[in-house]
């Protein structure tokens, strides 16, 4: 039997989770580290259903660091 969650988070809430600053790398380095499962172990992202790795991939591309709104650690 297939287990849905009753609601999926958002990208933000996701990033905050897992404690993945968006603007920390280029939008190339996060494609990378999604595509590589090992990456994804040394984040702790491995668990992540494909759907919430999609959303939080697509999160952060939009805010990394050579964004047009990119979010800086600490602010």
């Amino acid at each position: 039997m297939l287990s849905l969650p009753l609601f999926s988070m958002d990208g933000e809430t996701l990033s905050k989770k897992y404690h993945i600053p968006a603007g920390a790398k280029v939008s190339k380095q996060w494609i990378r580290i999604f595509s590589n499962e090992r990456l994804l172990k040394r984040y702790k992202l491995d668990g992540l259903s494909d759907t919430e790795k999609q959303t939080l991939l697509d999160y952060i591309i939009k805010h990394a660091a050579d964004s047009d709104y990119p979010l800086v650690p600490g602010f």
